[in-house]
């Protein structure tokens, strides 16, 4: 009887892993990695790839911004493989961080600066972490990954990056579809050759080309995004027109980085080429009517007294008539907006040319504990598209509050009022100035405060703070806030983000488009984080200046972390 019931036991299980749900998991860079739509109007195309999956698969995004393929298998494949399991697919972009130092691998310039006695070069590229040569470091980087996908039963598919915004007339130039052969540096013969130059059929210095190649050397099958995108932007037939739709408009120019219409546009572009070379044929569905995405859209644990928010996307293709209205309603307890600051429960949409994209925002209120579920209807004619919302209201409940705080004003030692543990700050590959009260701290990459021009986060420079639950205890935390600002000129960024799993995964709290010199921001949000013991949660300032530059800092301080501590 024992033994009937185990092997019965057995099929149940074994029918139950051959029905699971299939995924697709994303390994990339800031064009394909997932950002705060209450934080930044930047997207990735990667947040908007699971939204043309159907039949049950979904999609897992790792991607992040500032990697290279060096740093998609140290870190973000790491992050992912133990979610990786057999069946799976696993799509891989790299090329946009790998060419930062215009062709150079990172450890050959590391090595040839260490050998000319330049040990603050050296001391920078290695803290910066990014590059490889398309022909040979990029190449073996990739390999690394889709070996690894292999092994674990998955299936690899090398996906070309997309293309920059980066226009000569109508057409997308050869550095913008990640061909550096127009301008190139170089290590030849113990020589550091910069601006150099090849013709436009030599393909050496070509990133997509070379992933191409390598597709072909290991039997991997090849989503040419590279070329998918080109045609997209020319199809605007001019920058102005090409940067307007798709690109994230921001204090600065950015040919680099989409907004929602872009990221949704080269979503749905890899899907269709998927489709089309038979790979996920019966998991992909290209919708050509009226939609909203996500079709089910979960706002997650609110605390009561909050406000729950979800970005919605209406899209429509081939519709009719060719133009008019959308009219967007929504269920009792939903209120809608296109700007986050004017809310009512109906909005209309007006399109053209028999297509919309347009992004609006659905907001709840957590008045009581307890799950909220509702409706957000777009109508046109006969056709309609729901999405369902749903939102769960916790509530803090009984604990003792507690603060932690680094004022940085004096040192860099914390201060906690009740049940939590805290460290001092880290400095991550870069130098401290001090500490005063109208600063803080001020960091930068070197003495003197030397940059490298970057349009995106370095994986290995950060400040970090850190707070741990301690024993027998249960933090639930509902406040975090702090102080950033520039020092030395206008060209400073950061990212500021937190995480509770060593940074495999993060949430970002802050994403200036600009920082003016001289002025502190205040950096403010309501998370719900909960820390059993031993859990820790981490906090972390990445920043990078926009050009080559010296004399330049930025500055943290007044940083708080607070909530309620209760026995657990």
């Amino acid at each position: 009887m024992k033994r009937k019931l185990l092997f019965l036991l057995g099929i149940a299980i074994l029918l139950i892993s051959t029905t699971s749900a299939k995924k697709v998991h994303t390994l990339g860079d800031s064009t394909m990695a997932h950002y705060n739509e209450n934080v930044t109007n930047t997207r990735g195309w990667g947040m908007y790839f699971g939204h043309f999956l159907t039949n049950g698969w979904t999609s897992v995004n790792y991607a992040k911004g500032g990697r290279d393929s060096r740093g998609g298998f140290n870190e973000l494949w790491q992050n992912a493989k133990n979610n990786v399991e057999a069946g799976d697919y696993v799509l891989i972009q790299f090329a946009h961080n790998d060419g930062k130092y215009r062709g150079i691998d990172n450890l050959e310039l590391q090595e040839y600066y260490t050998a000319n006695g330049d040990a603050a070069n050296a001391a920078a590229v290695k803290k910066d972490g990014r590059g490889t040569t398309p022909s040979t470091t990029y190449k073996e980087c990739l390999k690394q990954i889709v070996d690894a996908v292999r092994e674990k039963g998955a299936t690899p598919i090398l996906v070309s990056a997309v293309c920059r915004c980066y226009f000569s007339g109508s057409t997308i130039t050869r550095a913008g579809r990640h061909d550096l052969g127009d301008k190139y540096d170089a290590l030849v013969n113990g020589e550091y050759k910069t601006a150099l130059a090849i013709g436009a059929d030599d393909h050496t210095m070509d990133y997509s080309y070379h992933m191409r190649q390598l597709a072909t050397e290991l039997n991997v099958q090849f989503i040419d995004m590279t070329t998918a995108t080109r045609n997209l932007y020319e199809s605007y037939g001019t920058y102005d027109k090409c940067y307007a739709a798709l690109f994230d408009k921001g204090a600065t120019k950015d040919n680099t980085h989409y907004n929602l219409t872009g990221a949704l546009s080269a979503a749905r572009l890899c899907a269709q080429l998927l489709k089309e070379a038979g790979i996920l044929t019966d998991a992909i569905e290209i919708p050509r009517d009226l939609a909203i995405s996500p079709s089910t859209g979960d706002m997650g644990d609110v605390y009561v007294g909050q406000w729950g928010m979800k970005e919605l996307t209406l899209t429509g293709l081939g519709l009719e008539p060719a133009t008019g209205n959308i009219r967007m309603t929504a269920s009792e307890g939903i209120l809608l907006s296109t700007d986050k600051h004017n809310w009512t429960d109906i909005l209309e949409a007006t399109y053209e040319n028999e297509t919309v994209i347009k992004t609006f925002y659905a907001k709840v209120a957590a008045t009581a504990a307890g799950k909220f579920c509702g409706t957000v209807t777009a109508t046109i004619g006969d056709k309609t598209a729901v999405a369902k919302l749903t939102m769960n209201a916790i509530g803090l409940g009984d604990g003792a509050p507690f603060t932690v705080s680094w004022p940085l004003t004096s040192n860099d030692e914390a201060a906690v009022q009740g049940s939590a543990n805290a460290t001092a700050v880290k400095v991550e590959g870069m130098v401290k100035d001090g500490n005063n009260a109208t600063n803080g701290i001020m960091v930068s990459t070197s003495e003197g405060g030397a940059w490298v021009k970057a349009e995106d986060d370095s994986p290995n420079q950060y400040v970090q703070f850190c707070i741990a639950c301690p024993d027998g205890q249960q933090l639930d935390i509902n406040h975090i806030a702090m102080q950033v600002g520039a020092r030395g000129g206008n060209g400073m960024r950061c990212h500021v983000y937190y995480s509770t799993d060593g940074f495999k995964s993060r949430t970002a709290l802050y994403d200036p488009a600009s920082m003016t010199s001289n002025v502190m921001n205040d950096v403010v949000a309501t998370p719900v984080v909960k820390l059993e013991e031993g859990d820790q949660l981490q906090i972390r300032v990445y920043p990078w200046h926009t050009g080559n530059a010296t004399g330049k800092w930025l500055c943290i301080k007044d940083v708080k972390i607070g909530g309620q501590a209760k026995a657990n």
